[in-house]
C-alpha cells in the first residue's frame, strides 16, 4: 500500500471510530477532539530489553500506555546530566515510578526518585474540569506501591510521600534542584500547584511531563499546559501519545 493510501485508510478509520467516540461523550461533537492516529512506524523501545523488562512490570500496575510510559524512560535518560531530583505527583498503583526509578537506578543517577500521592483518590477537581468531581482512581494504597518498589524491585532510590502535594509532603522534599517532573494529577488546580512549587526548582534545560495531555476527560490538564504557550522561559510541546512536555529554557 502506498503511503498515499496508507494515510487515506486511515483516515477512513479514525472517520468510523470519531462517530461511537463522540456518540459516548455526551453526542456533540468537538472540533478540537478526534481520535488521533499517527502513521510513523518508528518503534525504537522494542529494541530496548531493559525498558520492556521493566514496563512488564509496570503495565499491571498503571493506566499509562506503552508509549508514555517509554517517554518517561528517555526522558529520565535525556536528563541524566543535569542535577537534582526526580518528582513525580499522582502516583496511583506505581506504574510509573517503576519507569522512573528502575532508569534512574540503572543510569546510577545519585539523586532520589520522590513519588508523592494521597493515595486517596483526586483532589482539587473544580469548575475548570468537566469530568472529574474528586475522589476518583482511589483503588490503591501506599502499601501497595511500597511492597511494589522496594520489596519486590528493591529499588532504594525512591522515597514515598503520602498527602496532598504540595501542602502535605513537599516541606519533606529536601533537594533543592529538580531535573524531572511527571504531573499525573487529571485536574486543572492540583496542577497549577505542582508546577508553582516545582518550577523555580526545574533546573534550565529540565523537563516537566504530564500525562493526560489531551484526553478529553482531563480538559483542566489541557487548558494548564496551554496556558503555559508563549512564556519566555520555556518550550511547550504537544506529544500525540497523550503528553504535555514542557522544556525549562532559563532561570
Amino acid at each position: 500500500m502506498s503511503a498515499l493510501g496508507s494515510t487515506g485508510f486511515l483516515t477512513r478509520v479514525a472517520g468510523r471510530l470519531v462517530f461511537p467516540f463522540r456518540r459516548r461523550h455526551g453526542g456533540t461533537a468537538r472540533a478540537d477532539h478526534a481520535i488521533v492516529l499517527p502513521t510513523a512506524s518508528y518503534a525504537p523501545w522494542n529494541n530496548d530489553p531493559d525498558f520492556l523488562a521493566a514496563y512488564q512490570i509496570a503495565r499491571e500496575n498503571t493506566l499509562v500506555d506503552e508509549l508514555r510510559c517509554w517517554e518517561l524512560w528517555q526522558l529520565v535518560a535525556q536528563t541524566r546530566h543535569l542535577s537534582g531530583a526526580i518528582l513525580e505527583v499522582g502516583v496511583w498503583r506505581g506504574g510509573t515510578g517503576v519507569i522512573l526509578a528502575t532508569q534512574a537506578a540503572r543510569l546510577r543517577i545519585p539523586d532520589p526518585v520522590y513519588l508523592c500521592d494521597t493515595f486517596t483518590g483526586v483532589v482539587k477537581a473544580g469548575a475548570k474540569d468537566s469530568d472529574y468531581r474528586g475522589g476518583e482512581h482511589a483503588d490503591t494504597s501506599l502499601d501497595h506501591v511500597r511492597r511494589l518498589l522496594n520489596d519486590r524491585l528493591k529499588l532504594a532510590n525512591v522515597r514515598l510521600l503520602q498527602g496532598i502535594f504540595p501542602e502535605d509532603t513537599a516541606p519533606k522534599i529536601s533537594e533543592p534542584h529538580l531535573r524531572l517532573v511527571h504531573i499525573d494529577v487529571d485536574v486543572y488546580q492540583s496542577a497549577v500547584d505542582v508546577l508553582a512549587w516545582a518550577w523555580p526548582r526545574l533546573q534550565p534545560g529540565g523537563i516537566v511531563v504530564y500525562d493526560d495531555y489531551g484526553f478529553l476527560r482531563c480538559d483542566g490538564i489541557a487548558r494548564h499546559v496551554n496556558e503555559q504557550r508563549g512564556l519566555p522561559d520555556r518550550v511547550v510541546i504537544h506529544n500525540l501519545n497523550g503528553h504535555g512536555v514542557v522544556v525549562k529554557t532559563r532561570n
